[in-house]
């Protein structure tokens, strides 16, 4: 995959691209990362990049040609037309199911907005997707384009070194991910659970998912509603939901309380 990014900040990059698990995924050749300071591309002496809205209003917005020509210079004349992503508070909130469609492609590219906004025929004529990553505003899209880059990229094969981390990760199959545990058995009177030292892969897996299932429902029981659930696993979260009512009701805590299954 190669991944173009165009900010007028690229030395935010540095670090993000040549550390950790993007640095190493660079030294494969897995991901190709290119990061462009769209002022370059200003086509007046002052090289200036925004300008006054039309209309009057506070801030500045960023001008098109710039951000066209920058774009235009990195393409192909025969090349098929990649995946132009604005960053942008306005766009569609960033998904674990957005990662997995957009790491399938063979390039992105990301336009990090800054000032007030972008000039509207950006979006209508140049970007095919405007990303969120939440319902707040940061002084500029770089954070996001990195975020949004790091969770595409480790989807990619060879970039995470256990294959099966992505697939056990929370989100990846609709719901959060289980609790882990790691040496010592016993740390300060908590103790690992005992299934998890037992070396029975089935019961282990059981244990998970119920897991799984139940911190989903405590935490985020809006994934329940579009999670592929057994007939089974429905019946014990209903279950689940009448006894955390019946906790609540008697000012219990079902978080601190400890987990049944």
């Amino acid at each position: 995959m190669r991944i173009d990014v165009l900010t007028l900040f690229p030395e935010m990059f540095e670090g993000v691209f040549g550390a950790s698990i993007i640095g190493k995924a660079r030294e494969k050749g897995i991901v190709e990362l290119n990061v462009v300071n769209f002022r370059d591309y200003a086509n007046n002496k002052h090289n200036t990049v925004d300008d006054y809205p039309y209309g009057g209003g506070s801030g500045m917005v960023l001008k098109p040609e710039p951000i066209f020509a920058a774009v235009e210079a990195l393409l192909k004349p025969d090349e098929p037309r990649p995946r132009i992503i604005l960053t942008c508070p306005q766009g569609e909130t960033f998904t674990q199911r957005k990662a997995e469609e957009l790491a399938k492609e063979p390039r992105l590219i990301f336009i990090c907005g800054h000032y007030e906004g972008y000039d509207e025929r950006i979006r209508e004529h140049l970007a095919t997707d405007e990303l969120s990553i939440g319902d707040y505003v940061l002084t500029g899209g770089e954070l996001p384009a990195m975020v949004v880059i790091d969770a595409v990229v480790r989807l990619l094969p060879g970039v995470l070194g256990n294959e099966t981390s992505a697939i056990t990760d929370s989100f990846q199959s609709g719901l959060l991910e289980y609790p882990q545990y790691t040496r010592p058995a016993s740390f300060r009177g908590w103790d690992v659970p005992e299934v998890l030292l037992s070396g029975h892969h089935g019961k282990i897996a059981e244990w998970r998912r119920r897991q799984s299932l139940l911190r989903t429902l405590r935490r985020r029981p809006d994934l329940l509603e579009h999670a592929d659930l057994t007939p089974e696993e429905r019946r014990f979260i209903e279950e689940e939901r009448r006894r955390m009512a019946a906790g609540s009701a008697k000012g219990g805590d079902p978080e601190r309380d400890g987990a049944s299954g």
